[in-house]
């Protein structure tokens, strides 16, 4: 008899992303095993892009206006007939991992800090040596608390959906036959992203090399301004869908991406997980905590000696413009390289 198991969801894009290998390893050592996983209708798209995930249910069936206690409690209850034995908390949507308790799930599984402690009956202690990436952090809940983690841990892998990527092309007008290139601009953090200006520099490089692409924007509501100037100061016909797709839509997108330039952003872990040709540009983010898991990710990054990563508004070290020396022929010749040739540099890539 199969045993089903419960995967509480982190909340966070690329946290989801990043846990696809927790899910491979819990498959691995057990093919039987159903896995479902519990998250916000936000995140679910991600989670519907993994072989590993049967059944996606959905946090939000509980009224949002109820307190954590009682969204927990009637969210327990709708768990309960499902019969899990195993419940896999790596985050804690409200209520979510109290549910797992009321729901009768014998097995409580998680790390000490992302969810409550006395809700779990195998807890994995934080490392001594400081945090681990995160797909570290979630692949050793795969294996007891003092087991190590084997070597060569597989990288976050989504999986394409040709009709789904139809469906996108047909809904913005998009030729799927053209090659698609994603330009991700981020301004979730004052000075964490990179200049408007250089994207559009960046983008008129890449019209000139490659005049059948479609250039194309993506990101969401609170980039919309960032993405209009970086269309004007571009003075090219780029396809702004900023703020205009649903996750869904925006791994749609991503999935068929002959070229993504991204930064540290859940967007950057998605077109990795997909094996996309790919620039990801860090400041004072530290790429070699949790980088793009992919052989066609490059990653451009200036080293800056001081406290990375950091999101401070002002620089303590006095270079604020650690992403701003980042030129945008730099970027243009990395994705270039990513995108013509394969892991020898040697044939041109498809």
């Amino acid at each position: 008899m199969s045993v089903c198991a419960l995967v509480i969801a982190p909340i966070r894009i690329g946290d989801a992303v990043m846990a696809q290998p927790l899910l491979a390893l819990l498959r691995r050592r057990d093919p039987a095993l159903q896995i479902d996983v519990l998250c916000p209708p936000r995140i679910a798209p991600v989670f519907r892009a993994m072989a590993e995930v049967g059944e996606v249910l959905d946090t939000s069936a509980a009224q949002p206006r109820l307190t954590r206690l009682s969204r927990g409690w009637r969210l327990g209850w709708r768990l309960r007939a499902r019969d899990y034995r195993r419940a896999y908390l790596l985050g804690d949507p409200p209520g979510s991992a109290l549910a797992t308790l009321i729901a009768g799930i014998p097995e409580r599984i998680g790390c000490r800090g992302d969810a409550h402690r006395w809700l779990l009956t195998r807890i994995h202690e934080p490392q001594p040596a400081g945090p681990l990436p995160r797909v570290e952090h979630y692949a050793r809940l795969a294996f007891t608390p003092r087991e190590p983690l084997p070597g060569g841990l597989p990288a976050p892998r989504l999986e394409r959906r040709a009709a789904l990527e139809q469906a996108v092309c047909t809904r913005f007008a998009l030729d799927p036959a053209a090659p698609l290139i994603v330009l991700c601009p981020d301004t979730s953090h004052a000075r964490c992203h990179w200049p408007k200006r250089h994207y559009a520099a960046l983008a008129n490089l890449l019209a000139d090399e490659w005049p059948e692409a479609q250039l194309i924007l993506v990101g969401s509501a609170r980039d919309r301004a960032a993405a209009t100037e970086i269309a004007a100061l571009a003075g090219l016909p780029l396809h702004n869908l900023v703020g205009e797709t649903s996750v869904g839509e925006a791994i749609a997108l991503l999935s068929q991406a002959s070229g993504v330039v991204s930064g540290d952003t859940g967007l950057m872990h998605l077109a990795a997980a997909f094996g996309r040709p790919q620039v990801a540009i860090f400041g004072a983010g530290d790429p070699r905590h949790n980088p793009p898991r992919s052989p066609r990710a490059r990653v451009e990054w200036l080293h800056p000696d001081c406290d990375a990563p950091c999101i401070d508004p002002t620089c303590a070290q006095g270079d604020p413009d650690c992403l701003d020396r980042i030129g945008p022929p730099l970027v243009f010749e990395s994705l270039s390289r990513a995108m013509h040739f394969d892991l020898a540099g040697t044939r041109p890539l498809r």
